[in-house]
């Protein structure tokens, strides 16, 4: 049987909601708002030096995490930040898992639990302005994303100091970031094998 016009459109929008959606994380709990999409992010060219590459290279490879809290409420940071289109949603241990099609920058999250993978040709410590500037995303002492107010960064439960542009993302630090209202830190355990 052969496929209308109109049935080709369906498939065709269908298709096209699923992947414009790729960025909202999914799951029967309601998730908190998220912080900013995915839209205006990086598209391939190389961001403060780092390249988006067809393989993730894996000389060194850690994983941080990053929760955002805006006026004392929980902000959802988006699955696929790195992973410019064409990607799809997979399953995994940990629910919907974002891959590429085309490449990956050296900082990306494949999940919406904020875990930011690190992957990269060369050690060095990467920064959360890093992330933003892949993100596309305004990060300073007054501004998270759309988010405008003081901002207070803590690692490992331990308020920075710094500006939170250069708050380094170690392995398995956890990053919290309040716009607004101090949030006391809060924990996270990393899925195993991160």
């Amino acid at each position: 049987m052969g496929l209308t016009l109109p049935s080709l459109f369906l498939a065709a929008a269908v298709t096209a909601g699923a992947l414009a959606s790729s960025a909202q994380p999914s799951s029967a709990v309601t998730a908190p708002p998220l912080l900013a999409s995915t839209s205006g992010e990086a598209g391939g060219p190389p961001v403060d030096g780092m390249e988006c590459t067809a393989r993730e290279p894996l000389l060194f490879h850690i994983h941080a995490h990053l929760a955002v809290f805006v006026d004392g409420t929980r902000r959802t940071v988006p699955r696929a930040i790195g992973i410019p289109q064409p990607r799809e949603i997979t399953s995994s241990d940990q629910g919907p898992f974002v891959v590429g099609h085309r490449c990956y920058y050296r900082m990306h999250s494949h999940t919406a639990d904020g875990v930011i993978h690190i992957e990269s040709p060369v050690q060095r410590t990467y920064t959360l302005g890093d992330y933003f500037d892949i993100w596309q995303q305004p990060l300073g002492p007054w501004q998270v994303g759309p988010a405008h107010g003081p901002v207070t960064v803590y690692i490992n439960g331990r308020r920075f100091s710094g500006d939170p542009r250069t708050a380094p993302l170690t392995a398995q630090a956890l990053v919290q970031v309040d716009v607004g209202a101090d949030v006391s830190p809060q924990g996270f355990t990393f899925p195993p094998g991160l």
